[in-house]
């Protein structure tokens, strides 16, 4: 999630970055080799293989994680993160503590794997109420262009309670981001986010970049080839799937406090490599 405040977004046509809706097939790429995955199989704490983990309340540099978020992550905590029945559960939970009232887990495939390109995708079904926070996005390895928003971030599925039927796919960077009024993303229309699964993905490579929900493209981002500023997406990007409780976004409407604990449920991530039709 971007560390900035949030508004209700927008779809915008920019000079540098050409957004279009989308229907119908996929596009004009297909992807054909599997290279990554996690099917979430096991039991216990998620694959330290694949997975670190972000740790606490971003103190002292970035408290609440840049978004005034209320929740502390935790790593090796079943309670909060865990595989079971082929699932992995991200739990949020009420702690009743003042100075860390909710507990939850931020797990990041930083040093484990990330891609310059390709398409993933992830199975998840998102949690419910007022405060509810939950996100499955990317960030830089390696920041090569400085830090947020110059070296990008793309956020596959963002989604908060207070707007229990929509799901809002954006990306970020030094052009085109909150700070200045030029975010770009596009919300999506969903009535049962907390009742069923939905397959969230993303293709990207040097030329385009395409969101899409239960395989349907809805967005598509063009390389103008205008240099970093616009398109920073030329580097290794790894997956993050978190929950967060409150904060700017999340918390704009408030908290209910009677919903704790709640669940995101991950079936899958798949990453692939791609190749264009002929």
């Amino acid at each position: 999630m971007s560390k900035h405040q949030y508004l209700r977004f927008a779809l915008l046509g920019l000079c540098w970055l050409s957004v279009f809706a989308l229907s119908g097939q996929r596009n004009m790429k297909m992807w054909n080799k599997l290279i990554w995955s996690d099917e979430f199989d096991g039991n216990g704490l998620p694959d330290s293989s694949k997975w670190n983990y972000d740790l606490g309340d971003g103190c002292p540099q970035n408290c609440g994680w840049g978004n005034n978020e209320l929740q502390y992550y935790t790593a090796n905590d079943t309670l909060n993160a865990r595989q079971k029945d082929g699932m992995l559960i991200i739990e949020a939970r009420s702690t009743g503590k003042p100075d860390r009232p909710y507990t939850s887990a931020r797990l990041v495939s930083r040093g484990k794997a990330s891609w310059p390109s390709g398409y993933l995708e992830a199975r998840i079904k998102l949690p419910k109420g007022k405060g509810v926070w939950p996100a499955f996005w990317m960030l830089p390895e390696e920041w090569k262009y400085g830090g947020w928003p110059a070296s990008g971030e793309i956020d596959i599925m963002e989604f908060v309670g207070y707007t229990p039927d929509s799901i809002y796919g954006t990306l970020h960077c030094q052009d085109f981001n909150h700070i200045n009024g030029t975010q770009v993303g596009k919300a999506m229309y969903v009535p049962d986010l907390g009742d069923a699964f939905h397959v969230y993905g993303m293709y990207w490579d040097n030329d385009v970049m395409y969101f899409y929900l239960d395989g349907r493209p809805y967005l598509k981002f063009i390389n103008h080839k205008k240099g970093y500023t616009s398109w920073p997406f030329d580097q290794n990007f790894y997956a993050i799937f978190n929950l967060a409780v409150g904060g700017n976004w999340g918390g704009k409407k408030g908290v209910d406090t009677s919903i704790w604990p709640q669940k995101m449920y991950v079936d899958y991530i798949r990453v692939y490599q791609t190749i264009k039709e002929q």
